[in-house]
C-alpha cells in the first residue's frame, strides 16, 4: 500500500476509534456515575444550568473518556502510519483537542479546573503518549 494511502487511513482509523472509545467511556461514566437529578445529558443548556451540581467523579468521567480516547486514536495511528509517525498521532490529539475546545464553548460554566485540565492535559499529551506505546509496543515485539 503506497505510504500515503497509509498514513490517511491511519488518522481516519485512529480518528474513528478515538471516538467510538471516548463514546464508550462517556455512557459508561454517565451509567456508573449518573448526572445531578434533572439534568438532561443531550440538552447543553440543561448541563450548563447543573453544572455546579455535579461533583467531582461525574467530571473526571469525561476527562477520562477524552483522555483515553484521543490515546486509543493516537496509538493505533502510530501503530498504522506508516511514517511520520508522531506528527500523524499529534494530528489526532489536535482533531480531539478542537472538539475538547467546543465542549469547553458549549459549557462555558464548567469549572476552570475541569477545563483547564481537559484541554491541558486530555489531548496532545495523550497522543504524545499514545505514540510513545505505539512505538515501545513495536520495539519489544522486535525482540
Amino acid at each position: 500500500m503506497h505510504p500515503l494511502l497509509r498514513n490517511s487511513l491511519a488518522v481516519v482509523v485512529g480518528i474513528l476509534l478515538g471516538s467510538l472509545v471516548n463514546m464508550g467511556l462517556i455512557l459508561l461514566g454517565g451509567k456508573l456515575l449518573p448526572p445531578p437529578p434533572g439534568v438532561d445529558v443531550n440538552d447543553v443548556t440543561s448541563i450548563n444550568a447543573h453544572i455546579g451540581e455535579y461533583g467531582f467523579m461525574q467530571l473526571l468521567a469525561p476527562f477520562l473518556a477524552h483522555a483515553i480516547g484521543t490515546l486509543a486514536g493516537a496509538f493505533i495511528t502510530a501503530r498504522t502510519a506508516a511514517s511520520w509517525k508522531l506528527p500523524l498521532a499529534l494530528v489526532i490529539g489536535a482533531i480531539f483537542l478542537f472538539g475538547g475546545i467546543m465542549a469547553v464553548r458549549m459549557i462555558p460554566n464548567s469549572p476552570l479546573w475541569f477545563s483547564a485540565l481537559d484541554l491541558g492535559a486530555a489531548y496532545l499529551p495523550m497522543a504524545w503518549l499514545g505514540h510513545r506505546l505505539a512505538l515501545g509496543m513495536k520495539s519489544a515485539h522486535r525482540r
